[in-house]
């Protein structure tokens, strides 16, 4: 590429130093990504001893994964709305291409009976966390383009529903049924907020209640995880040993924590404190102060993201910043549910705060779209 060429693409798709994103939803991310940092930290240092011999395994490798996402956060939040609208249709394309690869022995990394990842060297990344970008992409645009016709069910529903169905059924392949459920969610939200009738989404939801049924049938340790919930005290030594465990730290914290670092359930009792179950430690250490805190600074970017979802008033931005903001909260919403015993125990990391490379870079990745749209809003 030439110096004029680079230059012009610049001038096209990159906008200018004076765009500010919004201050509080990045301060709201800079954050929870700094308790994150140092949660991970404290959660991993005996468990990392104990398996690798080296305490700060988990924290070097979540320094590059944080680092790697922050730089890749930056440069998307200096982009222009038209190169995101140029990558959505490709981007979904790309997916449905990539997502069967996991499936393929060889080529796919199984690991704890799930078969997700790509491998790459010593680092391996969850292609569905990228996936869930990709999605809101293409449905943010393709809502903008059909505004006149939402209210039709072939036209409004149907092709989306072909599309993102493709995807969650190529997902609960792996089985991830955590992050399927989110994309059927993002799907029916994303649909009713662009203009969808009602009863065709009402009737989609009705349509999906037999595939769950078979998945609970066909995987009977889906149905285990839905008796834990119910009862987890009856089955506090077996299914439900993590959420019993999860349960006894918030209750160890109180108020106001029994102190950082001084964890009791990180020694090996509470199984995954690093990754799904960091909410669990930061309401044994930081006690419902520290919860809470957690809780508001993703209400903050919440009411951020949906304030430039309201605000831009470009169709496929407004539907693009909705869908973000709302994959983050929908994500964090069932990870606390699930700490809490409020939700059946699903796979799913808490955004910017949990260990895991894909979904820490997959987060910030959205949040620097949102950024983005943010500068355009003032």
């Amino acid at each position: 590429m030439t110096v004029s060429a680079l230059t012009a693409w610049q001038r096209q798709f990159v906008m200018p130093r004076l765009n500010r994103p919004d201050a509080w939803l990045v301060g709201a991310t800079a954050g929870l990504v700094g308790l994150g940092l140092v949660m991970v930290f404290n959660a991993s240092y005996f468990y990392a001893q104990d398996h690798y011999g080296d305490p700060y395994a988990f924290l070097r490798k979540h320094l590059i994964y944080l680092g790697a996402g922050a730089i890749l956060a930056v440069a998307v939040s200096r982009l222009r709305l038209q190169l995101f609208e140029r990558l959505a249709y490709p981007l979904v394309i790309a997916s449905l291409c990539v997502l069967p690869l996991v499936l393929i022995p060889g080529i796919g990394v199984s690991h704890g009976g799930a078969r997700r990842w790509l491998g790459c060297g010593p680092f391996s990344f969850q292609p569905s966390e990228f996936v869930k970008t990709a999605v809101i992409l293409y449905l943010a645009r393709s809502i903008a383009r059909k505004q006149a016709h939402m209210s039709e069910f072939t036209t409004g529903v149907l092709p989306h529903l072909i599309v993102v169905g493709t995807c969650v059924a190529c997902i609960g392949a792996e089985p991830d049924f955590g992050t399927a459920v989110i994309l059927v969610l993002l799907l029916v939200l994303m649909l009713y907020g662009g203009g969808a009738r009602l009863v065709h989404l009402i009737g989609l939801v009705l349509a999906a209640l037999p595939p769950v049924m078979f998945a609970l049938v066909h995987w009977p340790y889906r149905w285990r995880r839905i008796l834990a919930f119910l009862d987890p005290w009856h089955y506090s030594r077996s299914i439900a040993f993590q959420l019993v465990q999860s349960l006894i730290a918030f209750g160890s914290g109180g108020l106001t924590g029994i102190g950082l670092g001084e964890s009791k359930q990180k020694l090996f009792f509470l199984p995954e404190a690093h990754t799904d179950f960091i909410f669990a430690l930061i309401g044994e250490e930081l006690g419902l102060a520290g919860a809470l805190l957690v809780l508001v600074l993703f209400g903050v970017i919440g009411a951020r993201g949906f304030r430039v979802a309201s605000r831009h008033p470009d169709p496929f931005a407004s539907a693009l910043a909705f869908g973000l903001t709302l994959v983050l909260l929908l994500e964090a919403v069932v990870n606390v549910g699930v700490v809490v015993g409020m939700l059946p125990t699903k796979g799913l990391a808490l955004p910017f705060l949990s260990y895991g490379g894909s979904a820490m870079i997959g987060a910030l990745l959205q949040i620097g779209i949102l950024a983005a749209l943010s500068r355009m809003t003032g």
